[in-house]
């Protein structure tokens, strides 16, 4: 059994996995000890933990874990993965966006993979038919647009996501609204057009906290997966402990 830990921006995922199936989930602000022994106590069959952050290395953390873990990674560049990465700069790529990719591929293997993670940024990836990340793009993401316009306009209010938008604003909010939630949609419908050109029979996964909004509104067929990285990061523990 695999204890998954993902260390976010904002909070922190906790999930139990076996044979590929999540049975436990939850979500933190804190590195939480005490749920960690919890499920210690709950499952003995409980040996295995990864570990992804986007905050650096968790040291002391990592210490409790070794600490009570027969098998512990800490998913980094240097950790084997089930595909093949093709990025030119490996120390700079966000380990989110790897293993998301992992966990899409997981899902679908051998086949072309485009790993959408509508998050903070909003990030587009993409993996070939012979199982290799080859990379992708960055943009900002949904809320990181709404709070670009009003910080760096001195009259634009802070908006947020919402239901009811349309192709024209009538108003400054609904301009802003429309501009901002229909840039997102036409980026992400007009690349997976442009992306259809050169790579055919594309399987397009959606993830991440404002995947639901787009996938609600898009235009192509999708999976939609908000534990993609966690089903990626228990692939890559499984890949490693075999």
């Amino acid at each position: 059994m695999n204890l998954i830990i993902d260390i976010g921006n904002t909070q922190t995922k906790y999930a139990l996995f076996q044979k590929g199936e999540m049975l436990e989930f939850c979500v933190s602000q804190i590195l939480d000890i005490s749920l960690i022994e919890n499920w210690l106590l709950k499952h003995p069959r409980l040996d295995a933990a990864i570990l992804s952050s986007v905050q650096g290395k968790p040291t002391d953390f990592l210490d409790f874990l070794d600490s009570k873990f027969e098998k512990l990674i800490f998913f980094d560049q240097n950790i084997p993965t089930p595909l093949v990465n093709l990025y030119e700069s490996k120390e700079t790529l966000g380990y989110d966006r790897l293993a998301a990719c992992v966990g899409a591929n997981s899902i679908c293997p051998n086949t072309n993979l485009l790993v959408i993670d509508a998050g903070t940024a909003i990030t587009f990836d993409f993996v070939s038919a012979a199982n290799a990340y080859l990379g992708g793009t960055i943009s900002p993401g949904l809320s990181m647009r709404f709070k670009a316009l009003n910080s760096f306009t001195k009259k634009l209010p802070l908006l947020k996501q919402s239901d009811s938008f349309s192709l024209i604003g009538k108003n400054t909010e609904g301009a802003i609204i429309s501009g901002v939630q229909n840039s997102i949609l036409f980026e992400v419908d007009s690349y997976i057009n442009k992306l259809n050109e050169t790579h055919s029979n594309t399987n397009v996964f959606l993830t991440g906290g404002d995947s639901g909004f787009i996938y609600s509104k898009l235009k192509h067929n999708a999976i939609h997966r908000n534990n993609l990285l966690l089903v990626g990061l228990d692939a890559i523990l499984d890949y490693n402990n075999v």
